[in-house]
C-alpha cells in the first residue's frame, strides 16, 4: 500500500482549517515597489539557500532515510548546500508567518517559498516576490507545461514557476453507485443524496462547482459566484450534500460511506492502486487545473542559488523523478517520455496515467480560474463559510 498523500497528512495534522481570520481579513496595505524588493545578492560568494516547501512534496530515499535523491543530486551538481525546511502545512498560516517581515521590508530568512497559486497572487499584488532572471533559467522557458505559462496574477511567470500541478475534479465508487459520473450535475442526482461530499476550502472548491453550471472560470463574474452559492444553499438545506471535508474524504469514499465526492487527482493515483473500483473524472463541462509554485520572496540573499534550483527541476529527467515519487499533475511534459523509457513497469506506467500527464482531450477541459481580488474575497468568503458551516 502506497503512503497517504501529501495533502491526506496536511489534513491529518490539522492543516487547512487554521488561521481562518487571515483568510477573510483580505491583504494588508503593505506594498513594496519594485525596486525595493531585491538585496545584495551573497550567491556566488556564499554557496546555499533555504528551500521551504511542504511536507511530503518531494521525492525519497525508502532505503536511506532522510535521504532526497534529486536534491541531493543538485547538491553535488552545483556545490550549492541547501536547508530544506517542510514548514508550510498550510496557506494562511505562512502567510501569517512570514508577512510581518515582508511589510516590515526584512528578510524572511527563506530564499524559496512554495505556496498555492491563489496564495501567490496574494504575494505578487503586495510586492513581497522577485522576479526571476529567467535568461538564467533555459529548462524553465523550453519545459513549462503552456496550460499554466499564464496565470492571471502573474501573466508572464516572472514571478512564480509551478513545483507540482493538479486537477480538483470528481472522484467516486463506480462499483457500488452503479453509474458514470460524466458531469458536475451528476451529483445532484437522487441515488446521492446524502452520500456526496465536497470541499470545505472556498479557493479548492469553487471553481469546479461555477464550471458545472457553465461558467467561463477564467473570468468568473460576481453572477457566477452568487448563482453557484444558491445552488449550494438548496443543496444543504435538503441534505444532499453529506458535509463539507478537507482531505477526510479519502476514508469515506474508501470505505464506500460516500459515493462521489469532490476530489484532488493526486489523492486518486494513490487510492486507485488499493481500490481500482474508484474513478476520477474531470467532468465534460471541465475541472481547475491549479499549480503550488515556487517564488522568491523579497531581500532573500540567494536568489541566484534559487533560480538556478528550480531552472534544475525543470530538466525532463529530474521532473520525471519527482513526478514518479509525488504523483501529482507533472508541469514537465516532456517528463513523460523519461518515465516511459523506465525498466520499472510501475514506474513506466505513470507514463500513461491521465492524472499524472493528463490526456491531448482531457487538458481541453482543463482551467485556471482567475484570482479572487482583495476586494472581492472577505464578502464572498463570508457569504461561502455561511453555508459550509466554518
Amino acid at each position: 500500500m502506497k503512503p497517504l498523500s501529501r495533502r491526506s497528512l496536511l489534513r491529518a495534522l490539522g492543516a487547512g482549517a487554521g488561521a481562518a481570520a487571515l483568510a477573510g481579513c483580505g491583504v494588508p496595505a503593505a506594498y513594496i515597489e519594485p525596486g525595493d524588493r531585491a538585496a545584495q545578492d551573497r550567491s556566488a560568494g556564499d554557496r546555499r539557500l533555504v528551500f521551504a516547501n511542504w511536507p511530503m512534496y518531494i521525492d525519497t530515499d525508502e532505503d536511506r532515510p532522510g535521504r532526497r535523491p534529486t536534491l541531493d543530486e543538485f547538491q553535488w551538481r552545483s556545490g550549492i548546500s541547501v536547508k530544506y525546511t517542510e514548514e508550510i502545512n498550510d496557506n494562511d498560516e505562512f502567510f501569517g508567518k512570514i508577512s510581518p517581515a515582508l511589510m516590515n521590508h526584512q528578510d524572511t530568512g527563506r530564499d524559496l517559498i512554495v505556496v498555492s497559486d491563489w496564495m501567490c497572487a496574494r504575494y505578487v499584488r503586495l510586492g513581497w516576490v522577485q522576479e526571476m532572471d529567467r535568461a538564467a533559467q533555459p529548462n524553465v522557458a523550453r519545459h513549462l507545461d503552456p496550460l499554466l505559462r499564464k496565470p492571471s496574477f502573474d501573466p508572464e511567470r516572472l514571478h512564480s514557476v509551478p513545483w507540482q500541478s493538479g486537477i480538483t475534479g470528481i472522484a467516486y465508487h463506480r462499483k457500488k453507485l452503479g453509474r458514470e459520473i460524466r458531469r458536475t450535475a451528476d451529483l445532484w442526482r437522487d441515488d446521492l443524496r446524502g452520500r456526496v461530499t465536497l470541499l470545505a476550502g472556498m479557493d479548492e472548491a469553487f471553481s469546479l462547482l461555477m464550471q458545472g453550471n457553465g461558467a467561463d472560470v477564467t473570468r468568473w463574474t460576481a453572477d457566477d459566484f452568487h448563482r453557484m452559492t444558491d445552488q449550494l444553499r438548496r443543496l444543504v438545506s435538503r441534505r444532499h450534500i453529506r458535509r463539507f471535508t478537507g482531505n477526510d474524504y479519502i476514508k469515506e469514499l474508501s470505505s464506500g460511506d460516500v459515493l462521489a465526492c469532490q476530489a484532488y487527482s493526486g489523492d486518486i493515483i494513490q487510492l486507485q492502486a488499493d481500490n481500482p473500483d474508484i474513478e476520477f473524472v474531470v467532468p465534460e463541462e471541465g475541472a481547475e487545473l491549479w499549480a503550488e509554485s515556487l517564488m522568491i520572496p523579497d531581500l532573500a540573499r540567494h536568489k541566484a542559488n534559487a533560480e538556478r534550483l528550480i531552472d534544475f527541476y525543470y530538466r525532463p529527467e529530474v521532473a520525471a523523478k519527482l513526478a514518479a515519487s509525488v504523483n501529482y499533475v507533472c508541469p514537465v511534459p516532456a517528463a513523460r517520455e523519461v518515465l516511459a523509457s523506465a525498466k520499472d513497469r510501475e514506474t513506466a506506467e505513470l507514463a500513461e496515467n491521465a492524472l499524472v500527464f493528463p490526456t491531448d482531450e482531457m487538458r481541453g477541459r482543463l482551467a485556471t480560474a482567475r484570482d479572487m481580488t482583495a476586494k472581492e474575497r472577505p464578502g464572498f468568503l463570508e457569504e461561502w463559510n455561511g453555508i459550509v458551516g466554518l
